[in-house]
């Protein structure tokens, strides 16, 4: 029983530590001490070694790779940084940071908002993801430099479009037809012979723009080249055959003309001595604009309509601004020819019968030059040009038959039937 409390309170002391007599090995200032100083040594140690090998690790690969450094995505997502190792490869370390620093400090604050996406309804299709300040919806073809600032890149913005479709033969004729245009004009011309380098003969095309597809026609380079939204610095654009004789025109006496008497979709009359197929178009010699005629019995219906009225050709139609802009949608993609296009121009302008005219005072002569009709293929026996006119008419009386459904069906959707047709 003794022995038994004994064991016992042994082992209460030694649960709750109580000194039971025997001596107890206790930790002294000194000790504590040497042990702080023996720790604050190796931390010393520690941290010296660690700099020192940095040191040598920096020297040994002194060109760090930015696309290679793994930072989050959010840092860099609008910088290429491939692009700017290979554009500035050659500068130094110190100048590739600051030049990193430079391009970090004028981002502003777009990043501080990336949780509130950018939605503008209002933006063009395809860009409401944009802030509406960097959208650059429209364009123009004025030629830029590859060096200097970019706002002293054009000293002087033309004003009208001239553009021609041609093939090296008239080459002569064309001259002819740039040399009476003033600065005021930018040269377009569309080649479908794919011969556009031969005409560096001419000064003047050097500043020009050429557009080479071969054997295509006039209609198809102005719907996939001009659009509204790229000529859109231009107050009128000419869009002109390549046969047509100009010793009687003077571009800036036509603007001039059009302005005053309000016409925005214009040809200059047609001489007698030329080839015709319209009285519309038949220049006058007591006037300066005409913009009603009288054809043969039974071609007209309405003097205010076409071809007595509200018609020019489409060999030499001149656009205004907004008149072009209408236009354009109404050209059909694969109708390249555009027959039948002169008839529909006045849906385009209002009222028609006044916006549409002739200039009589600057006219011009139609050669007649069947070069286009010469790119096409013999098929059949049939030569070259019977093929292209051929498509000519059967383009004519497709475009036809689809303003005409467009009509009926846009009538028919407001619940009335339409029975006079633009198209008819």
């Amino acid at each position: 029983m003794l022995k038994s409390r004994v064991t016992t309170a042994c082992s209460f002391a030694a649960k709750f530590g109580i000194n039971m007599g025997l001596p107890v090995r206790r930790p002294t200032v000194i000790n504590l001490h040497k042990r702080r100083t023996n720790e604050g040594m190796r931390l010393l140690i520690t941290t010296f070694v660690g700099i020192i090998f940095g040191f040598y690790l920096g020297v040994s690969f002194p060109m760090i790779s930015l696309t290679k450094v793994n930072l989050p995505s959010s840092i860099f997502s609008s910088i290429d940084l491939t692009y700017i190792e290979d554009k500035y490869s050659s500068l130094p370390n110190q100048a590739l940071l600051d030049l990193w620093s430079s391009i970090k400090g004028h981002k502003g604050t777009s990043y501080k908002f990336n949780n509130a996406k950018i939605w503008v309804p209002t933006n063009p299709r395809g860009a409401e993801r944009l802030p509406p300040g960097i959208i650059v919806a429209e364009s123009d073809l004025y030629i830029r430099r590859l060096w200097g600032f970019p706002s002293k890149d054009v000293i002087n913005k033309p004003r009208y479009l001239f553009t021609f479709t041609v093939g090296y033969e008239q080459k002569d004729n064309i001259d002819a037809a740039v040399r009476k245009l003033t600065g005021n004009f930018t040269i377009m011309l569309f080649h479908y012979d794919g011969r556009a380098s031969e005409w560096n003969e001419f000064e003047w095309s050097k500043r020009a723009i050429h557009v080479s597809a071969r054997k295509q026609a006039k209609w198809w380079y102005a719907k996939r080249f001009l659009h509204p939204d790229i000529v859109v610095p231009y107050d009128y654009i000419f869009i002109w055959d390549e046969d047509l004789g100009v010793q009687n025109f003077d571009p800036e006496e036509y603007i001039k003309l059009v302005n005053k008497h309000e016409l925005h979709i214009s040809q200059p009359g047609l001489s007698p001595d030329g080839g015709m197929t319209w009285e519309m178009t038949r220049r006058r010699e007591d006037i300066e604009v005409h913009k009603s005629t009288e054809e043969r019995p039974g071609w007209c219906t309405d003097p205010r309509l076409p071809p007595c009225a509200a018609f020019v050709e489409i060999m030499a139609p001149v656009f205004s601004r907004d008149a072009w802009r209408c236009v354009w949608h109404l050209i059909q993609n694969d109708l390249v020819h555009g027959w039948g296009l002169d008839f529909a121009l006045r849906m385009c302008v209002e009222p028609a019968h006044e916006k549409i005219g002739v200039v009589d005072s600057q006219w011009i002569v139609h050669q007649t030059v069947p070069s286009l009709g010469n790119q096409g293929e013999a098929e059949d026996g049939r030569a070259p040009w019977e093929g292209v006119r051929e498509r000519c008419r059967n383009e004519w009386a497709m475009f036809h038959d689809r303003l005409a459904i467009a009509e009926r069906r846009y009538y028919a959707g407001l619940g009335f039937y339409q029975p006079n047709s633009t198209a008819s």
